[in-house]
């Protein structure tokens, strides 16, 4: 559960964000800007967070009324040494904050902390990650929680798509991209597998909010309505002037959903309304030829 430091919103005096050139950062970034928030983005061409002296070097840069906002990671964490690196970045930020620490931190992290066996997730779920990647957030989590006595928010977005999204993550994503090329969509199994997928902008305003309310605490972002992958391709193929081919194909894993209830968030910020995914796909996905 999350809870607020700012009874009204109040605007962070600056915002370092580490990962500044990733998807969530650059849009994070943007609506900090839009707000007249000033922000400090630190990406890996300025400060490589894997790096033995990070720590030394990001301490110097940050100001005890600062918000940190920690959305570096190597992601997907698929293999051992990726999880090494992505634990030692977060050595470097505990580093840092025990060093000069700051008025508040958010940290990005993933609902793959909860792994499969949950299937409807709330912040009080159990944390199980069955992948690297929910270990590596997982882990990172409680370093950070150990590193700082600041109020920390950990934040555990589900499924994300965009526009700008590189990650090409089957769904959304690398649905509307074939659509756009003319190609058709191939599923895993008939697509069965129900998951939340949320808008890149419902994210940042969330974030936003946290940031702007010196939230403490446990928050998923998920719109709390999940969808089957074979209901994501037919709303990408209805974005087509032709027909486009959904395939299924034989199954190789056992189906499983996930679902969230949203409680927490409604509660923490009862003004605020995901987009359904017939509202936000469209947005960001063109028209196939």
């Amino acid at each position: 559960m999350i809870q607020h430091l700012h009874v009204a919103p109040e605007a962070p005096n600056r915002v370092v964000i580490l990962g500044a050139h990733g998807f969530v950062a650059q849009a994070v970034a943007q609506r900090l800007d839009q707000a007249g928030i000033a922000v400090l983005a630190l990406g890996r061409d300025r400060l490589d967070l894997s790096a033995g002296d990070a720590g030394n070097t990001l301490a110097r840069l940050l100001a005890p009324d600062d918000a940190l906002l920690f959305v570096s990671a190597k992601a997907p964490c698929k293999t051992p040494d990726l999880l090494v690196e992505n634990i030692t970045m977060a050595r470097s930020v505990c580093a840092a904050l025990a060093a000069a620490p700051v008025a508040h931190l958010v940290y990005v992290s993933s609902d793959a902390v909860y792994g499969v066996a949950e299937t409807l997730v709330r912040e009080t779920s159990p944390t199980m990650p069955d992948s690297l990647h929910g270990l590596m957030h997982l882990t990172r989590e409680g370093m950070l929680r150990l590193a700082t006595k600041q109020p920390l928010a950990i934040l555990r977005p589900s499924l994300l798509y965009g526009a700008n999204d590189p990650h090409n993550g089957y769904g959304p994503n690398a649905f509307g991209r074939l659509v756009a090329a003319g190609e058709g969509i191939t599923l895993f199994g008939e697509g069965e597998e129900q998951r939340d997928h949320v808008a890149i902008e419902d994210v940042v305003e969330i974030i936003h909010r946290v940031l702007c309310r010196r939230s403490a605490g446990v928050l998923n972002i998920a719109t709390g309505r999940s969808h089957s992958f074979r209901a994501v391709a037919a709303l990408s193929a209805a974005r087509s002037d032709r027909p486009v081919e959904i395939r299924g194909t034989p199954r190789k894993n056992p189906i499983t959903h996930r679902h969230f209830d949203i409680t927490a968030c409604l509660t923490a910020f009862p003004d605020f309304a995901y987009r359904g995914l017939e509202v936000g796909l469209p947005r960001y996905q063109p028209r196939g030829a």
